[in-house]
């Protein structure tokens, strides 16, 4: 787990070297959609999964995705439009049928590469910068949560959120 870092010194004409001990396999993954219901302040749901399953899969399911969405709904209480991005598990067959399933869930697929028009993108970058940064994590759980901790700071901060989503193009009303 090789630290983000943001700021690093050394004497004018050496470049600076960051030595970091031990390397690890482990991955953390985090779903995290930027929601908001007209009227009322954005939010971010989040859920990060770090422990391989049964079938050894170490990333996000459909099946973590389609959780996630149920979740959005339940929090939002209405029509969930999502933006996403091309990642694979968002494009498998059972994803694409639980969503013409749901009569109040909208998707729209972003361009292949295309970050600038992804908000969550954003709140990735400020996490980096602020609760990730210039930090050695001792073992997969350190990191987790730090990334919860990260998450959480951010969660209802809507200003944060919307400034993300303004990043992006997307305008909202304000409530």
């Amino acid at each position: 787990m090789t630290p983000p870092t943001t700021r690093t010194w050394s004497r004018r004409g050496h470049t600076p070297i960051v030595r970091v001990r031990g390397r690890s396999r482990s991955r953390l993954s985090v779903g995290a959609p930027t929601c908001y219901k007209p009227g009322q302040s954005s939010q971010l749901i989040y859920r990060p999964r770090a422990d391989p399953r049964f079938d050894g899969r170490k990333s996000f399911a459909w099946t973590d995705c389609r959780d996630l969405i149920r979740s959005a709904h339940q929090e939002l209480g209405g029509p969930v439009v999502l933006g996403w991005d091309n990642l694979n598990t968002r494009l498998t067959a059972g994803m694409r049928q639980f969503i013409a399933e749901r009569g109040r869930l909208t998707v729209y697929q972003l361009p292949p590469c295309s970050p600038d028009l992804n908000p969550v993108e954003g709140l990735w970058s400020v996490v980096r910068r602020t609760t990730l940064a210039n930090r050695a994590f001792a073992d997969p759980e350190d990191l987790i949560t730090a990334v919860r901790q990260g998450s959480r700071r951010l969660q209802y901060r809507s200003d944060v959120l919307d400034g993300c989503l303004a990043g992006t193009w997307l305008v909202r009303a304000r409530p």
